[in-house]
């Protein structure tokens, strides 16, 4: 059973908001560039392909993401100027990069349960001076209900994540400015989760002896009923600040 073949990007953002924050990152004529928790690596090769000089290298744990990102800079002609390994990204020494992507990627630079303040932290030692970081983190859009939080992740809590302005507090906290902040749309979002099961809901109804794959997928679709429009992702582009100490 094949999976995740209808998704472009592991998370909710579309290719025009993708290309329009490259165009940006680009800009900055970055030569080399960093993706924490890279999956296979859709962002970082884009912005390789955006500044043809520049080198990349994706961080992940997962084998068949990375065999996948690595077969697609291969089709693309990148395969000579990007690395994708399999190792964590906790107190790696991969950096300073002149752009540093952590896409949804936070929990793989911290311990915490609610990583974001450690994770910015992290990034800011990533980065080199006058460089850049793209932060795509989860954050809340309203305070989401007792009955919500029910419904979401096991042991979901509202102490998981921030709403968006005491996350752009925590980023200037760790050493950085905010060049640019943006959010996914609901749209991005339901592009998102409907193709990250398409493929598996298909499978399954030719198959409907497999009742664990049937209940997980509807596991996850009630669990993302119950944070649609609640949870958010927001996009940061983050400068960091010269000079700056912990």
């Amino acid at each position: 059973m094949t999976t995740h073949t209808r998704l472009t990007f592991h998370g909710p953002l579309s290719s025009a908001r993708a290309d329009a924050i490259v165009d940006r990152l680009s800009a900055n004529r970055p030569r080399t560039v960093l993706d924490i928790g890279c999956g296979w690596g859709e962002l970082l090769l884009r912005a390789l392909e955006a500044v043809p000089k520049a080198r990349g290298t994706g961080v992940d744990l997962d084998e068949a993401d990375l065999a996948r990102g690595r077969r697609s800079a291969e089709e693309r002609g990148l395969a000579g100027r990007v690395d994708f390994l399999a190792e964590s990204a906790r107190d790696t020494a991969r950096g300073p990069a002149d752009l540093v992507l952590c896409v949804g990627a936070s929990q793989a630079l911290s311990d915490d349960d609610c990583p974001t303040a450690e994770a910015l932290h992290a990034l800011r030692g990533l980065v080199s001076d006058g460089g850049r970081v793209l932060l795509g983190e989860g954050f809340w859009e309203r305070t989401p209900t007792p009955a919500e939080l029910a419904g979401m992740w096991p042991g979901a809590s509202e102490s998981d994540h921030h709403i968006l302005p005491a996350l752009l507090d925590l980023a200037v906290e760790a050493g950085f400015r905010p060049e640019w902040t943006e959010t996914a749309t609901l749209a991005e979002w339901d592009h998102f989760e409907s193709g990250y099961q398409a493929d598996q809901e298909v499978w399954v109804a030719t198959h409907p002896e497999a009742v664990e794959v049937r209940e997980r997928l509807d596991r996850h679709r009630s669990q993302w009923m119950s944070y649609r429009g609640v949870l958010g992702m927001a996009y940061l582009t983050l400068v960091p600040v010269s000079g700056w100490t912990a």
